[in-house]
């Protein structure tokens, strides 16, 4: 996470990374065009409010079925004229112009995840009647990506830290992990201190509504992921005229998420720790379907984190894995689902024989430390946390003990994902200026359709129930399966999404779908369903 380098210098351990943003003059970190932005009268916009753009929109330079450009926007809305960042834009054109809807927003998960990557990656596997007849467009929301992106602690330090934290830190961890957090708030604060507080998601969108008046369009189509689902919320919340259709996959409680944290973590570290419990209750059924744990998945998965945090094993990057590894892949590979478990089991047998190769010991890359550094700063500046540290040891502690698997490394682990952020969180000293305040209602707003996974160990289901009864004009769709989101995992749920973007036509309320793809039942399953890759932390978000 660079910041823009006109706004923020760039931190030791970055240049590489930094070299490729500044090729971006002309070519963009992932090669997408660069082109100039024009400004047109403040006029042009809401009176007082800031100068609307007009991007000078050119064919990227991967892919000329894309088109990129840069578009400058306010740093800080109360001054609209005073110093900007610059966000990375993208769109695929409708392909028939003569149908054109407008424009459907795709909006990723994270907070850290690419915009940009996000349309490019999923374009292709959207059904035809979204590319058919909406511009798909997508942005590198500010501070991520190649949108003046920001550093807190650099590759090596943040290497060191993963490097060193423990599959089973014991309980002592939690004095560690206060720790680590506050140096890691002190980095933050030494190298971005006077952006950080502009990151956050209320900020987001306002810029998703510059972009629309940019884009020309009066109501703008919206499909968010993950927490492109609470920027969904946000934005609707407070532009509700301005949504035509919107729908919200894997969906955040924006009342617990920003105003009752604590509430909102537990749940996250449950629905994780009995996700990862299910996939080894599998394996203790099926020993010959999993290939891991001979009848007792649970205890061989604890013997495993042991072994690992007492001998780590060496990868092919030449980085050592231990207990604490396996825990982070884990950690983001289980989203895929039941699609996923076999290679699981696969991989975790590679990892007893210590094969460096296995996929679940693949350690985080530097790329991952972009992602991560984001994910907790805009999340510190989006959530309030009590200032009481015994609170914040009671509550920590508390999901540690209760989410056994996974829990005590995350927990006890240094700033990485969602729900271990309480102790950098309770320690931020950044002012909270881009937060959003509002009721989360979206009063006023056309119909927003939740998409809900009972089994999500993300985003738990309950999140989806509870925001689709907050919304005023909401509507739930259940999906019964494992893994996060629906969209892209479930036929069923995917064409109750596109009939509501393209048609206006919303699924009967109560409405569930049940077609999660199971490779746990066919006979081979377990070497064919593959790898997941690195997780969505190393690469665009998969939707299918």
């Amino acid at each position: 996470m660079r910041s823009d380098r006109r706004m923020v210098g760039a931190g030791r351990g970055r240049g590489r990374r930094r070299a490729l943003w500044v090729r971006g003059v002309g070519v963009v970190a992932a090669g997408l065009s660069v082109v100039g932005v024009g400004v047109v009268p403040a006029s042009a916009g809401e009176p007082g409010g800031p100068v609307v753009p007009v991007p000078d929109w050119a064919a990227c330079v991967q892919d000329a079925a894309f088109e990129c450009a840069n578009v400058v926007v306010p740093l800080d809305y109360r001054e609209p004229g005073g110093r900007t960042l610059t966000l990375a834009v993208i769109r695929h054109r409708a392909v028939d112009s003569q149908r054109r809807l407008g424009v459907l927003v795709m909006q990723p998960g994270g907070p850290g995840n690419s915009g940009v990557d996000f349309v490019r990656g999923n374009y292709a596997a959207l059904p035809a009647e979204l590319r058919e007849r909406f511009d798909v467009f997508g942005f590198d929301a500010r501070g991520i990506g190649r949108s003046a992106p920001y550093e807190c602690w650099d590759d090596a330090r943040y290497a060191e830290e993963v490097g060193r934290s423990p599959g089973h830190p014991g309980a002592a961890g939690f004095e560690r992990a206060v720790a680590t957090a506050r140096d890691f708030d002190a980095a933050c604060a030494a190298k971005a201190g006077d952006v950080l507080p502009f990151m956050g998601t209320d900020y987001v969108a306002r810029d998703l509504d510059l972009l629309r008046q940019a884009l020309g369009e009066r109501r703008l189509s919206f499909y968010g992921r993950s927490f492109g689902s609470f920027v969904g919320t946000v934005y609707a919340d407070r532009y509700p005229r301005r949504v035509r259709a919107m729908v919200l996959d894997g969906a955040y409680d924006p009342v617990r998420y920003a105003s009752r944290p604590y509430a909102y973590d537990r749940p996250q570290y449950l629905a994780l720790d009995a996700a990862m419990g299910r996939f080894l209750d599998w394996c203790t059924s099926d020993p010959a379907g999993c290939g891991f744990g001979a009848g007792d998945a649970r205890g061989a998965f604890a013997r495993l984190i042991d072994e690992l945090d007492a001998h780590p094993v060496a990868t092919p990057s030449g980085a050592l894995a231990n207990g604490y590894t396996l825990v982070y892949r884990l950690m983001f590979n289980i989203n895929e689902g039941k699609a996923i478990w076999p290679a699981f089991g696969a991989a975790l047998r590679q990892a007893e024989l210590r094969d460096g190769t296995a996929f679940v010991l693949r350690p985080p890359s530097a790329a991952s430390f972009d992602f991560l550094t984001a994910n907790v700063a805009v999340e510190c500046v989006d959530r309030v946390y009590p200032r009481d540290p015994a609170e914040l040891e009671r509550n920590v502690r508390a999901n540690v003990r209760d989410a056994p698997l996974l829990g005590p490394a995350i927990g006890f682990g240094p700033p990485t994902y969602d729900h271990n952020h309480a102790p950098a969180c309770v320690q931020w000293s950044g002012e909270r200026v881009s937060r959003h305040q509002g009721s989360y209602r979206a009063r006023g707003s056309a119909p927003i359709l939740v998409l809900g996974t009972t089994g999500d160990p993300d985003t738990p289901y309950r999140d989806a129930v509870a925001l689709a009864e907050r919304l005023d004009n909401g509507r739930l769709l259940t999906f019964r399966a494992e893994g996060h989101t629906a969209f892209g995992r479930s036929a069923c749920a995917k064409a109750a999404a596109t009939a509501y973007l393209s048609e206006l036509r919303l699924p009967p309320r109560g409405s569930v779908c049940a077609d999660e793809v199971d490779p746990t039942t066919t006979p081979g399953a377990a070497r064919s369903a593959g790898v997941a890759g690195p997780g969505f932390d190393e690469g665009y978000e998969r939707i299918g």
